[in-house]
């Protein structure tokens, strides 16, 4: 089953944040609590872990852009 995971907040106040790094490429497996991605917000920097075991279908916020909170980050195909 194909996943939208979404950007979600991490501190109260965040609004946005920046996908500083992608751990997981297009086509690579993980298991659950592997790190996907980091994202960097005025404060901190964070590694945001994969809820379930998958496949990293496709990135859908690059490297350096900003995301809302919400906003959908990767698509990915659930184990």
């Amino acid at each position: 089953m194909k996943i939208r995971l979404k950007l979600a907040r991490i501190g109260m106040n965040m609004e946005e944040g920046t996908i500083a790094k992608w751990h997981v490429a297009v086509g690579a497996d993980f298991e659950a609590g592997d790190a996907l991605y980091e994202v960097e917000t005025e404060k901190v920097t964070s590694e945001v872990e994969a809820p379930a075991a998958g496949t990293m279908l496709e990135i859908l916020v690059p490297e350096g852009e900003i995301a809302t909170v919400g906003t959908d980050v990767c698509i990915v195909e659930g184990r």
